[in-house]
């Protein structure tokens, strides 16, 4: 398939909730590896705190230049960073 423009997209199906858990039960019976939940954790987990803070728009720019390339969240690369820092 050279481009996404020449797939018959007109026979494709959608794969059923019950195929996607036989699948999840496959890898994980072959590779002896729990797979992780997907989507938002928690609310209420005393694991983060809700903090504004301003920040420069270079080192905005930065950080989100950092995420995207690293295919993470920008406040993930800051919370890094100044984790990092601080011990």
């Amino acid at each position: 398939m050279k481009k996404e423009k020449e797939f018959d997209f007109s026979r494709a199906r959608r794969v059923t909730p019950q195929e996607t858990a036989s699948f999840r039960k496959a890898i994980e019976e072959t590779f002896h590896v729990k797979r992780p939940k997907r989507g938002r954790p928690p609310k209420g987990s005393d694991k983060y705190r809700d903090v504004h803070i301003r920040l420069h728009p270079k080192a905005l720019l930065w950080a989100r230049a950092q995420a995207k390339h690293r295919g993470i969240g920008y406040q993930t690369v800051i919370n890094e960073i100044l984790l990092h820092h601080a011990i």
